[in-house]
């Protein structure tokens, strides 16, 4: 049995639309999300590669490092 994804679109636009209490859950999930997306990762998750090498070689030459040596570690 194959169901078309107009079929699931229409099912999906349908429910949403006679939601009352559900759209506004949504917009507060969707706000959230921006937050722990967008806000989190610019104060909390700073690019190091970029900050701490100069070059693209350098960048590559920490990230085997760092691969290599945990790889080297483990055994």
């Amino acid at each position: 049995m194959r169901i078309s994804p107009k079929k699931v679109f229409d099912f999906y636009k349908d429910g949403f639309s006679s939601m009352t209490v559900g759209k506004t859950l949504w917009k507060i999930i969707f706000i959230k999300l921006l937050v722990m997306f967008a806000v989190l990762k610019l104060f909390f998750f700073p690019n190091y590669l970029k900050h701490n090498f100069e070059t693209d070689e350098q960048r590559a030459n920490h990230v085997l490092e760092q691969i290599t040596r945990q790889v080297a570690d483990n055994n």
